[in-house]
């Protein structure tokens, strides 16, 4: 693991200590109703992070996910600039799910796999670990610890503000891609290749779960763009943890790289138009 990714690990492990220290997690005299459910914060301090992967492994999908925000970026001002700051979800979700390109063909999604393939035959335990954790708090949690090490330093009424403007835009993408995964049909490559994923227990000619677009990819890019806009200075930490929550989903044959570039297309386009939308 490389000094600037111990550094952006360790930053994982400050904010979770942070929050004990200023009583935001459970103790021993927790109401039952807390211990029911758990917030993010209390999530990952019950299962912090492992040793994660190194930056030699994750640049590259990093690379093509920074190619997906220029393409959103561009395509939002046109956006913007036919329909101004008014808030239509419907239609901008709409309008956000056409500009996501339609899968590759065939040829295209085989070539992916076979790349997936090769990856899944140099797995180890660790990167087993590491992928594992990723997949579980990728989802939202760390995107929401992030953002409350950030609320800490701003009044509470705008803290709350963004919880919920983060929160409506990981929702969002996530509706989004569900839309589009079961428009486009496209398997997963552990159902292609069950092997690849054994433990998933893949009937013979089942055809889903649906893989294309990533909603990991969604949430993360909507996560970070929203989240970068908020504070410039921890941009490069939010990137760190997107492309570790990408290549974690190479990883474990969750996806194929053209659905990780759609998806962070999609949260990308709805990353911008949150910010639009919330006055940011």
């Amino acid at each position: 693991m490389s000094a600037a990714s111990e550094w952006q690990y360790a930053v994982i492990a400050l904010l979770t200590v942070s929050a004990a220290a200023f009583g935001l997690l459970p103790t021993a005299s927790s109401t039952k109703q807390t211990k029911q459910k758990l917030s993010a914060t209390d999530r990952i301090r019950q299962n912090p992070p492992p040793a994660l992967f190194t930056d030699a492994e994750i640049t590259p999908i990093g690379k093509q996910a920074d190619a997906q925000r220029k393409k959103a970026d561009a395509l939002f001002a046109q956006w913007k600039k036919a329909h101004g700051a008014t808030r239509d979800d419907k239609a901008f979700a709409a309008w956000a799910a056409r500009q996501v390109p339609a899968p590759p063909a065939a040829k295209g999604r085989t070539a992916e796999l076979h790349q997936v393939q090769a990856l899944a035959k140099t797995r180890t335990a660790a990167g087993k670990k590491a992928a594992t954790w990723l997949e579980l708090n990728g989802k939202k949690d760390v995107w929401k610890l992030y953002l409350h090490d950030q609320r800490e330093l701003i009044p509470a009424a705008q803290g709350t503000a963004e919880k919920a403007e983060l929160k409506a835009a990981l929702k969002l993408a996530k509706t989004v891609s569900d839309q589009l995964a079961a428009r486009d049909k496209q398997p997963a490559p552990f159902v292609l290749d069950p092997t690849l994923r054994p433990e998933k227990h893949i009937k013979p000619g089942a055809k889903g779960p649906y893989s294309y677009p990533s909603r990991h990819a969604a949430r993360a890019a909507v996560a970070v763009t929203f989240l970068s806009a908020l504070s410039p200075h921890r941009a490069e930490d939010y990137r760190w943890m997107q492309d570790e929550v990408l290549y974690s989903r190479l990883y474990m044959a969750g996806h194929v790289a053209g659905d990780l570039t759609a998806g962070t297309l999609l949260g990308d386009l709805i990353g911008d138009y949150a910010l639009m939308v919330s006055g940011h």
